[in-house]
Parts: C-alpha cells; structure tokens; sequence
C-alpha cells in the first residue's frame, strides 16, 4: 500500500513554556493514513477541545508535532524543500469552516478561482482558465454565469462555500481535508455542501478526510470514522458498525445525544450513559480520559490508558470493557481502517441505532 500522507504515532503538546509551565496534550499517539491508490472518506469526529483542529493543522504542516512525524510520501513534512512543498500543495488541499471569512471582500469571487491556476501555471491561455474555472464550478452543481463577476457579499453561504469546493477540485489534489464544511450554512444547504464532496471521490478519486463534531453528516458521507475525545482515539473503524452499535462509552454518549425525529423518543443526552461511576482518580499521567464521565469507571482506567483493541474485523475501541479482545500497536488504527470497504454502505435508509441508546428514561438499563 502506497501512502500519500500519513501521521505516525504523533504527539501534540501545547504550553511548557518558561513562564507558564503548564501543559495540554492536544492530541495523543495519533496515527492514520490515506492510500494514494484507494480514495477513501474518513470522518474524525469528536466535541470541542478534542483535538479535531489540531490533526488539520499537523496534516497540513501549519504546526508540527511535539513527536512522532506527519509524512508526505514518506518525506517528512516539516523538512520538504521547496519544490516538494508546491508537489504538497498541489496533492493536499482544504476546505475551511466559514465561507464568510475566507474571501476578500473587495475582490470578486473569480479571484480565488484564478489564483491557484495562476500559481501553479495550470493554464496556457486567459480561455484555458476560463474553461478550468467553469468546469470545477459546475462539477460542484454552481452555474458559472450566475456565480462569477459577483462580489462575495451577493451570493450566498451555501454558494460561497461550494466556490471553495470547486477551488480544492482545480488542482486535482489527492487529498482534501474539509473542517467543518458545513457547520455555518443553513441546514437546508449542508445536503448540497455534502454532495459535492462526495462528487469529489465518486468522479475524481480524491481522498475526504471530514472534520466534524456532527456524527449524522459522518455516518452519511464516509465509509471510516475515528472518534476522539480529549486528544486520544476513543473507537475507530467502519462508519457502518460503529455509529449504529458504538462500543465505547463516549461514542454511546455522542450517538445518544442525536435528536431523533419521533416525539415518542426522549432526547436524553449525557443521560443515556447512566450515573458516572466515581471513586476512582489517576495515578500517573497515563490513564483513560473518559474516567470522570463513564459509569463504567474503574481502577484499571486511570493507572493506564487503554490500549485500542481490535474488537471486531474493520473496528477497533480504546477501552478496558473489551480487555478480551487482541490489543494492537500504537500504529494498530491504520490497519483497522485498511480493512474497511470503502465502498460498503450497511444502512440505505437513514440511521438505525442501537435501540439502548434511545431508550426512555424509564427503561431499564
């Protein structure tokens, strides 16, 4: 399998300085990859302060890791030169969560359709660039007469952020890492915004690594999730298995926190877990980060973090409540992921949940 970017067991830590000495682990260990040959949607997912952002930025080489080693084809990325580092660009591109702040008002939106074929010389001619900008604009479902010669304040969210698609798709990349593409459109537009994403894989070949704390639009659109909390991979695996039967506690507590569309079915958010367990607190530096949180609480949990164990065939789940299964290496979540069929859509219809986590209050546990 050949590799176009991957992280490698990488550590991020925030702080330490001279004069403040505290520090935060922003991310944990974290190790995944994309196959140049095979493209792939994968969905990070996780609430604020998970470590979402930090994986964007250490995958486009904004920030480096404090260890382990972000690779572009098997280079490191903080020591490309500077051809390589235009190859990088050209193959690893992103789309940004606001749509708003992204362009420059006093341009018109053709400028950021322009700029990466001027700075790339994609084109031979003022018509060959017309010709590529029309193209990226109606493979994203945009009508180029209606969407250029405009300022970005005259179209919308929705278009705004689909003219930002369409610039990702100019330079063909390899890659596109979409954070949080569609958290500032309206809901009616995020199925549009979707789409379009997916035409990127579907038609193109290009590999979606999807930034979000919306487990719905994740479970829709990829065939691999990874879920996080507090910096470290909490389950893994394919989107099929784990967001419709989660195994760990905190992938439960996202996935029941869904508002159903039935008014017989209570929302019952962080309840769905139950009680924390409490009586437990760490003794080192290396322990479960969900321990404070998860009724399942135990000693074991907070003298060291749980390994991932490989707990069925395409998925994998950091906890100590499936102990039984095979442990795997740090760089074990690669593999997992390997095993899952991109292709593979165990649900047509919609979400179907574990019927647990959507249980009234005055069910039994």
């Amino acid at each position: 399998m050949t590799t176009i970017l991957e992280a490698r067991d990488v550590t991020k830590i925030f702080g330490g300085g001279m004069f403040d000495k505290t520090q935060t682990i922003a991310l944990e260990r974290f190790s995944f990859s994309v196959d140049a040959d095979r493209p792939t949607v994968t969905a990070i997912v996780g609430e604020s302060g998970s470590g979402k952002t930090t994986i964007v930025r250490l995958l486009l080489g904004l920030t480096s890791p404090t260890e382990g080693q972000v690779l572009y084809q098997g280079r490191d990325l903080q020591q490309l030169n500077r051809s390589e580092r235009k190859e990088f660009l050209s193959d690893v591109q992103a789309i940004f969560q606001d749509p708003f702040e992204v362009y420059n008002p006093f341009y018109k939106v053709d400028h950021v359709l322009e700029s990466p074929i001027d700075n790339f010389k994609m084109a031979k001619s003022k018509e060959h660039r017309r010709q590529l900008i029309v193209d990226a604009l109606e493979a994203v479902g945009l009508r180029p007469d209606e969407t250029l010669g405009r300022y970005p304040h005259q179209l919308s969210g929705g278009q705004r952020q689909r003219i930002m698609v369409a610039r990702a798709l100019l330079l063909r990349p390899k890659v596109i890492i979409a954070d949080e593409p569609v958290s500032m459109v309206d809901a009616s537009l995020r199925a549009t915004i979707l789409e379009s994403l997916l035409v990127l894989k579907r038609d193109f070949g290009i590999s979606l690594i999807y930034i979000t704390h919306d487990l719905t639009t994740a479970f829709h659109i990829s065939s691999d999730i990874i879920v996080l909390y507090r910096g470290s991979v909490t389950e893994g695996g394919n989107a099929g298995l784990v967001v419709p039967k989660p195994e760990h506690p905190y992938t439960r507590l996202l996935v029941g926190s869904i508002p159903m569309a039935d008014p017989d079915l209570p929302w019952l958010g962080e309840r769905v877990l139950g009680t924390p367990a409490g009586g437990v607190a760490p003794t080192g530096t290396s322990f479960c980060r969900f321990y404070d949180r998860c009724p399942h609480a135990m000693q074991e949990c907070v003298e060291a973090a749980p390994p991932l164990f490989h707990t069925s065939h395409g998925r994998a789940t950091s906890c100590y409540l499936y102990r039984d299964a095979p442990a795997l290496p740090p760089d074990g979540l690669i593999q997992v992921l390997s095993e899952v069929d991109s292709d593979q859509q165990l649900s047509q219809n919609g979400l179907h949940l574990d019927p647990s986590l959507v249980r009234s209050p005055s069910s039994p546990s």
